[in-house]
């Protein structure tokens, strides 16, 4: 019995039926489009883009040249040069750089960082026009770091709840 059940499932090719059933129970339900450059999709607070380096309240940068983000990236994309900050001696940033085609934004950067100094941000809507432009500079992340602050305070506040 089982055998002749069988056979004329596949005789009357059951799955393709099953298949165009499911097609034809979403064919008339109402459809979803975004207006992509006038409507944007809700996005994560953890959503990983555009590197960015942070400040403090202050105004002084965070990153203190323990390069630890440059030992953990996988794609050798970041580069790390420090010495001594002229006011207070202590040890500074001379040149950050972050090439973004090598980047493969796995966020270990961001993880491993212990003054939480390099993010990645939502932006995720950028481009190059010329050579060279993919290196991110030092100041080139610390004029993003500036741009999204808010937009990375509200991100690490609600990142906070959920760890």
């Amino acid at each position: 019995m089982k055998a002749v059940q069988q056979f004329f499932k596949t005789f009357i090719l059951w799955e393709l039926l099953m298949g165009l059933k499911l097609t034809g129970r979403h064919l008339f339900s109402k459809k979803v489009t975004i207006q992509y450059p006038d409507e944007k999709t809700p996005m994560s607070h953890r959503f990983r883009g555009l590197h960015a380096l942070r400040r403090y309240p202050n105004g002084e940068e965070r990153c203190i040249a323990c390069k630890l983000c440059e030992a953990v990236c996988p794609a050798l994309a970041i580069t790390i040069e420090a010495g001594p900050r002229e006011s207070d001696g202590s040890r500074r940033t001379t040149s950050y750089e972050i090439d973004l085609f090598k980047c493969i934004f796995c966020g270990f950067c961001e993880e491993s960082c212990p003054v939480d100094s390099i993010v990645e941000t939502r932006v995720h809507e950028y481009h190059f026009e010329n050579r060279g432009e993919n290196i991110m500079t030092k100041q080139k992340l610390l004029a993003i770091g500036d741009w999204q602050e808010a937009q990375i305070a509200e991100d690490r506040a609600l990142d906070r709840a959920y760890r």
